[in-house]
């Protein structure tokens, strides 16, 4: 299929086109870069909702109850699940789906599973780009639901617009959540499967280290108590979801926030090409030459000024 013949199905909403993207993307096919080029212009009418928490949280079943709200509204709901790497295959284990069956027949639903592919933060280094597929076939929401290994998710709070952070009652101390840096990404809260034993109190004891926490904008994060199973507390999340946009549009905020992604995208590109430029063969016989010779006698800072001034000096 020519590139242009692609980008107008996907502009289309055709969802095959729109899954070759993604594969496209994913395995790095040559033409993607032209793919995403020729899309930009198109991009940025989809609203980014991030959810992220720990292992068995419950992510998947809330973003299932969430998603039906939005579909309630006639929105287009694309949900990127972020898998934990198959150890056979390298591919996504394809858990989410399995959770989320009962959306797959709804067409104006597309769901993608992603592999973490080592990724510490949890998001799939292409999660962003298929975020952008989606975007531009149409889609109004993009769920990204990461797999949450309770790391600093920087990631995710980087490609939302509005990051949830879920946690249970069986969390533990909530200061570990601080220390893991979910504390500090969260624009709303949520306490799942709060029909168990300690919610109350472990509600309380979020909401008093988010009154210690310094506050970056006038957005104060709640705290929800949800039971995505039963489909309770779902609705009022869906509302705050809603203020938040509404408080980020109106404080521009939000354009902020989608120029700093921009500006990291760019800045994340220039890397990974200086360092494909930088590291080539020629160069990497001249690191071999100066091991071999100096052994220890020359520090890896010493190492580093030669191989900058010899490409200075060109």
């Amino acid at each position: 299929m020519e590139l242009n013949d692609l980008k107008n199905k996907i502009l289309k909403g055709d969802r095959l086109a729109v899954s070759r993207a993604m594969t496209w993307i994913e395995n790095e096919y040559d033409g993607y870069r032209d793919l995403m080029d020729a899309l930009h212009p198109e991009l940025g009418r989809a609203y980014r909702i991030g959810v992220t928490g720990p292992p068995g949280a419950g992510k998947s079943t809330f973003t299932n109850q969430l998603t039906k709200i939005f579909r309630k509204k006639e929105q287009r709901v694309g949900i990127i699940a972020i898998d934990p790497t198959s150890p056979f295959s390298g591919g996504a284990i394809l858990g989410d789906r399995v959770r989320m069956s009962d959306l797959t027949l709804d067409r104006n639903v597309f769901i993608r599973s992603m592999a973490t592919r080592g990724s510490m933060g949890g998001l799939a280094r292409q999660a962003t780009e298929v975020a952008d597929i989606l975007d531009a076939a149409g889609f109004d929401i993009i769920i990204y639901e990461t797999v949450g290994v309770g790391q600093v998710e920087l990631d995710i709070a980087e490609a939302a617009d509005t990051t949830l952070v879920m946690i249970v009652p069986e969390g533990g101390d909530i200061i570990q959540g601080m220390k893991a840096g979910l504390m500090e990404i969260g624009d709303l809260f949520l306490l799942n499967k709060a029909d168990r034993p300690g919610a109350d109190r472990l509600k309380s004891d979020i909401e008093y280290v988010l009154h210690l926490k310094e506050s970056k904008s006038d957005w104060y994060p709640g705290v929800f108590l949800t039971i995505s199973n039963k489909a309770q507390g779902i609705v009022q999340v869906a509302e705050e979801i809603e203020k938040h946009r509404k408080f980020q549009t109106d404080s521009g905020i939000l354009e902020q926030k989608r120029n700093h992604r921009l500006k990291k995208r760019v800045e994340t590109l220039v890397e990974q090409k200086l360092r494909q430029f930088f590291w080539n063969g020629q160069r990497q016989q001249i690191l071999n030459r100066y091991l071999d010779e100096s052994k220890n006698n020359l520090s890896p800072y010493k190492l580093a000024e030669e191989l900058l001034g010899e490409l200075l000096d060109k």
